[in-house]
């Protein structure tokens, strides 16, 4: 898993009855995109740690998107 600052990391939810966590990443730990990852949470607004597990996937941000 590579990540870039700006894309959107997302939590898949196991459970039916909730939805995804998705969040920005706002900051890297290693220069070549590998995790651990700095996350704001889009639903509450808090910036965490994240080392993604197998339900995560990545978003990039598409080149030129603002």
């Amino acid at each position: 898993m590579k990540a870039a600052v700006g894309d959107r990391l997302v939590l898949e939810s196991t459970r039916g009855d909730r939805p995804n966590h998705v969040g920005i990443i706002v900051a890297l730990r290693h220069p070549d995109g590998s995790p651990p990852y700095v996350v704001r949470w889009l639903d509450e607004e808090r910036e965490v740690l994240v080392f993604p597990g197998p339900h995560a996937r990545i978003e990039h941000r598409r080149s030129g998107s603002s």
